[in-house]
């Protein structure tokens, strides 16, 4: 690793991509951050040009940060200066080693950016590039009560793409992320795990509303049948009370929707369980239009929105960027461990919910018709969704940490694999249309009109 540390060499200066510093593409004021004595930089735009053994390689561009000297903007009056990884990488305490005039690369998080500069030139070093967690750049400021600002090395942010590509430099290509992570494969668990029993849940109080339906209707005289659709009548208000609240007290113990903490991992669960057990699908045809909406919907907000609005909605909303709050409270979201860049890994409530709907009436399904395991639907549809769901992590880690909406993985491969084997078994237009038997209420199968009495003749 020091040898290739040693062949890396970085430069840094004010960026030249949009003409003089006068351009408001360069120099940016903003009200938000106030400038404060030893934090008083206007945001730069800098270029972070890097030679490779000598030939020159990959640019990159960044922004420089509130504090410390403002980069120099011309090329001429910079710098070729060594570039070394941090270590800790994170920079929160004192580098291992003395930098000896190099310029450190460290990862952002776990202190201030302050903090990590005022290390860093304790070291040695002569400059300082934070990689930020997201692929956006990050306006780095100081706090309003920060008072020992006296930093005297230039920093700069880049965001996490360049970042990574200097990181692989200098680490010869081994960038010692996994493929996946420990934290997706305990997101991977909890979503299976949550299908599989919000499934069997829909699925035994389907079977054990029809066991009771079968009861009621063995009575047939006209009072009994009043009665039954009384005690129908009374079940579904039963029923419904108490469904409301579950979901008032789902709702209620997190704080509400809004105000849900992105580590509720149980709670979350519980309100998609709950939500998949109240929602029925009724046949194949109803959960394909659902779940190819939503295809087509995280596919947009992911990928096409960024044609108009400059960057992906999906995650940035997801993020929580530009807001006070951690992400939308629709995401479950645990820390990844073995990544060196940190971070977490999410998956949406959507992710589950949606593809949970058809998984659960597959079992419906399977019950109702009396079907094994191993010649049912829902076996298969929840193997689809497992490897769907799995490659989404695979496709998301293979291609840099860009965000990949899981739908894209998950619909395709569990819609194809019920309509497939459908298609295979000569049992499509049962799955497509008619899906689960009607069950019709005891009152409206028995009080059938009567015929009238014709009247008597004097």
């Amino acid at each position: 690793m020091a040898a290739a540390t040693a062949a890396v060499f970085a430069l840094l200066m004010a960026s030249a991509l949009a003409g003089a510093a006068a351009g408001g593409d360069i120099v940016h004021h903003d009200d938000e951050a106030p400038k404060i004595p030893g934090c008083s930089n206007d945001f730069i735009l800098v270029k972070v040009q890097s030679w490779v053994n000598g030939k020159e390689d990959d640019e990159y561009v960044g922004v420089g940060a509130r504090f410390g000297p403002q980069i120099v903007s011309k090329e001429k009056h910079a710098n070729r200066t060594r570039l070394m990884l941090a270590d800790p990488i994170d920079c929160c305490t004192s580098p291992k080693e003395k930098v000896s005039g190099d310029i450190l690369l460290v990862q952002r998080g776990k202190c201030k950016f302050t903090k990590k500069a005022k290390f860093a030139e304790a070291a040695g070093a002569s400059g300082i590039i934070i990689i930020n967690h997201v692929h956006e750049l990050y306006k780095m400021v100081c706090e309003k009560n920060e008072t020992d600002l006296d930093i005297n090395i230039p920093a700069v942010l880049l965001p996490r793409d360049a970042g990574f590509a200097l990181h692989t430099v200098l680490t010869s290509g081994n960038s010692d992320r996994p493929v996946v992570d420990t934290a997706e494969v305990f997101l991977w668990l909890m979503a299976v795990g949550t299908v599989l029993c919000a499934s069997y849940w829909s699925a035994w109080s389907a079977r054990e509303a029809l066991c009771e339906q079968e009861k009621l209707l063995k009575w047939h005289d006209r009072y009994q049948c009043g009665i039954s659709h009384n005690v129908c009548s009374g079940r579904v208000m039963l029923l419904n009370n108490a469904l409301q609240d579950d979901v008032f007290l789902v709702c209620g113990a997190t704080g509400g929707p809004a105000n849900m903490p992105s580590g509720s991992i149980i709670k979350g669960i519980a309100l998609i369980i709950t939500v998949i057990q109240i929602v029925r699908v009724p046949n194949l045809k109803v959960g394909s239009v659902l779940l190819s909406c939503a295809f087509f919907y995280d596919i947009f907000w992911v990928f096409v929105s960024k044609r108009w609005f400059h960057e992906s909605v999906m995650i940035v909303v997801a993020r929580g960027d530009k807001t006070d709050e951690d992400g939308v409270p629709m995401l479950l979201k645990i820390p990844r461990m073995f990544d060196p860049w940190g971070g977490y890994s999410i998956i949406g409530f959507g992710d589950i919910l949606l593809p949970g709907l058809l998984v659960a009436f597959a079992l419906r399904y399977d019950w109702a018709a009396k079907k094994s395991l191993q010649t049912g639907y829902f076996l298969w549809s929840m193997v689809a969704y497992g490897s769907g769901l799995l490659i989404t992590y695979v496709a998301l880690n293979l291609m840099d940490g860009h965000g990949q909406p899981a739908l894209l993985y998950i619909v395709p491969f569990t819609l194809g694999a019920l309509i497939s084997l459908g298609w295979k078994r000569g049992e499509l237009w049962n799955l497509w249309s008619k899906g689960e038997p009607e069950r019709v209420c005891p009152h409206h199968m028995h009080m059938q009109p009567q015929p009238k009495t014709p009247p008597l003749v004097q």
